[in-house]
């Protein structure tokens, strides 16, 4: 699976590499510009997936890169700014945005917010789905533009929550990924309570996935810590 890539752009580098730092937590790649005219450099030479932008970047401000980004590419754009207004938030989204986070911020809900803005694309977004072709391993097929999973060429049925986490988990063999990981790019909601509730659709997709009667297990547990795809 391609690995998706994210474009910072502000002009406070401790902002932008703390951002940078929780979404690479995340298993995403992060792309960081100083200012306006780097943002838009980085956007026309690389696979960018989705852009945050402050809003007062020198040489050109948010809204300047926002126009030109729109002139060519539909990728989900969030501003990041001290701008709090009604006004500002209207602005921004009227300008070409899709989602307003205002300063300071959660860092775990600017990822709840990216991971809702990928999803959202991702489903809707037709080039974007041409990119996700099946995941196949040990009799285990996913196909993600279909949401749909066979084991040894029979469909299982999966609710959407363990499509998600099977599909999450697939894209990353190896990458160990905590309960809390889980439940934030998953639920896509940055305030965790969610432990339980993970494990307990782990368990489910283990279970119809024939997990029992497989000595290769495709979902591991890593005692104290998560689960990794066995891929």
């Amino acid at each position: 699976m391609k690995p998706v890539h994210i474009l910072i752009a502000d002009d406070e580098a401790e902002i932008a590499d703390l951002i940078g730092l929780h979404l690479q937590k995340e298993g995403y790649r992060c792309l960081i510009a100083s200012d306006g005219r780097e943002a838009l450099q980085i956007v026309e030479t690389h696979a960018v997936d989705l852009a945050i932008l402050d809003i007062m970047m020198p040489k050109l401000n948010g809204y300047e890169v926002t126009r030109k980004i729109r002139e060519r590419h539909q990728l989900p754009i969030i501003f990041l700014s001290a701008k709090a207004t009604d006004l500002d938030k209207i602005t921004g989204l009227v300008t070409g945005a899709d989602d307003y986070v205002t300063k300071p911020f959660n860092p775990m809900e600017l990822v709840a917010r990216v991971n809702a803005q990928l999803r959202r694309y991702m489903e809707f977004n037709p080039s974007a789905q041409a990119r996700k072709p099946a995941l196949e391993v040990g009799g285990l097929v996913i196909r993600p533009e279909e949401r749909s999973v066979f084991v040894n060429g029979e469909p299982v049925e999966l609710t959407p929550k363990e499509f998600d986490i099977l599909h999450l988990l697939a894209c990353y063999p190896k990458k160990v990924f905590t309960t809390e990981n889980i439940f934030r790019q998953v639920w896509g909601e940055s305030y965790y309570e969610g432990g339980n509730t993970v494990m307990v659709h782990i368990r489910t997709l283990r279970r119809k996935l024939g997990e029992d009667s497989r000595s290769n297990k495709l979902i591991r547990t890593v005692w104290g810590v998560g689960y990794t795809f066995n891929g």
